[in-house]
């Protein structure tokens, strides 16, 4: 699971990126919002730990950042307050859990297990980007035509779909359609050539771009 981590304390930031990185996490650290923002336009992550008062741009502003792009990716808020109003005011803008400083690491490790266990239980039943409409109960891709996928591609397809337009690597998806499976990253490309052709069958105005072996990108055509 790849975690972006925004904490501008210097120090409490290094003892949760190291102690997220030994539970096997891959983190990625910034100390502003703004850097926070900038890192996931560029990046695709499964769970965002985001601190409230920072300098720059604070969490919350950060937050209603990148929720207005569209980006749906889990978002934890740290904050030093106790107050209802600040927990109420983190979830209105996006957030879907918080954590009041101070916190066990227990805790924080034990709540980033639970989001991982239920990372294969799709919150949302249908995903859209410009005119293509994933089904995810159906299995099903659709645009001017409608196609049936199986498990693995609905699996990349729902990925591509979380993180449109940014670059994604051949190990990341792997890891997050493939990680239980006896398989190599070969079979990355293999799905990606199916998928490809099933998008020009059904007529979307969206391409997977890319290598074989690199980077991926779902944009518009």
């Amino acid at each position: 699971m790849k975690i972006l981590l925004a904490e501008d304390e210097a120090q409490l930031n290094r003892v949760l990126t190291v102690a997220m990185q030994k539970s096997g996490y891959d983190v990625d650290s910034v100390f502003n919002g703004q850097e926070a923002v900038d890192a996931v336009k560029e990046h695709p992550y499964d769970v965002i730990i985001m601190d409230i008062m920072m300098p720059v741009k604070n969490g919350l502003d950060a937050v209603k950042e990148i929720r207005a792009t569209g980006d749906k990716t889990y978002i934890m808020m740290l904050t030093a307050k106790s107050e209802i109003d600040d927990k109420v005011t983190g979830l209105d803008v996006g957030a879907d859990d918080y954590l009041t400083k101070p916190f066990s690491l227990k805790e924080l490790l034990a709540r980033l297990r639970s989001k991982e266990r239920r990372s294969d239980e799709y919150s949302n039943q249908e995903l859209n980007y410009d005119n293509l409409k994933l089904d995810l109960n159906a299995q099903e891709l659709s645009s001017n035509n409608s196609i049936s996928l199986s498990k693995q591609e609905t699996g990349l397809m729902r990925y591509f779909l979380l993180n449109p337009n940014k670059a994604i690597s051949t190990e990341e998806l792997f890891n997050h359609v493939w990680k239980d499976e006896d398989e190599s990253e070969d079979v990355v490309w293999v799905y990606i050539s199916f998928l490809r052709s099933k998008l020009a069958s059904i007529g979307a105005n969206v391409r997977i771009t890319g290598e074989k072996g690199g980077e991926f990108c779902l944009e518009r055509a």
